[in-house]
């Protein structure tokens, strides 16, 4: 646990890379087992903190990347992950695909605003994890081993 606070001081750090590293770090926890609900929660509010206020793209991207791996053990609500769409137009179009996937991972029918605009986007990854994202929120829930955020 003391890793994760660690993680989360830094990520205000003055120095891009060592938010970076903040971000990955924080990344590698939510990927397992290892933070409850509660706490992985606030590490995944901490991230969408940062990936909407953060200047340097390779940072924001490792946020982005960071709160799409805590989708693969928690089932977090939008309403956690919704602050990013005021940033969507500050995104480039690989950032965009991370945040489209995050509202998708909700697996909420009310992130169906936020994913649709983004069927028809120049980028063809853009469209193409719109596509999946759309079809992540009417699709069938996931069996395994995700717990409830």
């Amino acid at each position: 646990m003391k890793e994760m606070f660690e993680a989360l001081e830094t990520l205000t750090d003055r120095d891009p890379d060592q938010r970076d590293v903040a971000a990955a770090v924080l990344g590698d926890l939510l990927r397992g087992t290892a933070l409850d609900a509660a706490t992985a929660r606030r590490a995944v509010g901490s991230l969408v903190n940062l990936a909407t206020n953060e200047p340097v793209t390779r940072v924001r991207e490792s946020a982005l990347n960071s709160i799409s791996e805590a989708f693969s053990y928690h089932s977090l609500p939008l309403d956690l992950v919704e602050p990013l769409a005021p940033a969507l137009p500050t995104m480039t179009g690989e950032l965009l695909a991370h945040s489209v996937y995050i509202f998708g991972a909700t697996r909420d029918p009310q992130a169906r605003p936020l994913i649709e605009p983004f069927l028809h986007h120049p980028d063809a990854d853009v469209r193409e994890e719109a596509r999946q994202a759309a079809a992540e929120i009417t699709g069938p829930k996931p069996d395994g081993h995700i717990q409830k955020s």
